[in-house]
């Protein structure tokens, strides 16, 4: 119960910075009414109950909805569309969400895109995470991961020839995720590529905050885009 409510705290405060930072940055005004109707019906349920009406939302639904369109996402789907049903939490949640996702921006996560990308892939293969997968496996090519260390990932073993900056983050994900904990010498490697404790926070955080939505979708079965294979046995 303490860990929750610390976790709890810690979140609604973060949200809070985000909040009074505009959303963690980008902020784009209200959406148009037939933007926020328009994305409602678009979204695509799994086993939770998520709303595809506006008219059937309450007020703190249609603000999580203008909450995460006025920030820097175009759309909303997977994780964000089932915690449609818990919207305080929801939107808390998107706005830390945010911050790892658009790592890069000035106002976002200092952690470089495509070491981001591979904490993200690794996660969500502990989860199998179809959706998280799909939505990351072709933008971590973008970002500068190889093919071939993408393709690893999701087979569950250890990508050949990685470059110095990815070995390090590798490592470190890897060992924290299987053992809960980081060897001095694997923190070290990964401080170095990342600059420091800043750097390691914020990829931290990008791990805890993708469990958040690797469980989300897990437990969802979110589906796939229509014809999209799954990507995990």
């Amino acid at each position: 119960m303490r860990r929750y409510l610390m976790v709890a705290c810690g979140l609604a405060m973060f949200g809070a910075y985000l909040g009074a930072q505009g959303g963690g940055g980008d902020q784009k005004g209200t959406p148009a009414e037939a933007r926020l109707r328009a994305t409602v019906a678009n979204l695509r349920a799994g086993r939770i109950a998520t709303p595809t009406d506006y008219d059937r939302l309450n007020a703190e639904q249609k603000a999580y909805v203008a909450s995460i369109l006025s920030g820097p996402r175009g759309d909303i789907s997977g994780p964000l569309g089932v915690m449609m049903v818990s919207p305080a939490l929801g939107d808390l949640t998107q706005k830390a969400m945010a911050y790892s996702r658009f790592a890069g921006r000035e106002g976002f996560s200092s952690v470089p895109p495509k070491l981001n990308e591979l904490a993200i892939l690794m996660v969500g293969k502990l989860w199998s995470a179809e959706y998280v997968w799909n939505a990351h496996h072709a933008y971590a090519v973008r970002m500068g991961l190889a093919p071939e260390t993408v393709e690893a990932i999701r087979r569950g073993v250890r990508p050949a020839n990685l470059p110095k900056d990815e070995q390090a983050i590798y490592d470190f994900t890897d060992e924290f995720l299987r053992t809960h904990t980081a060897s001095d010498r694997t923190l070290n490697a990964a401080r170095d590529v990342l600059g420091g404790d800043r750097g390691i926070v914020d990829l931290v955080g990008t791990m805890g905050l993708y469990q958040i939505s690797s469980m989300m979708v897990a437990l969802d079965k979110t589906p796939l885009p229509q014809g999209v294979k799954p990507y995990f046995q």
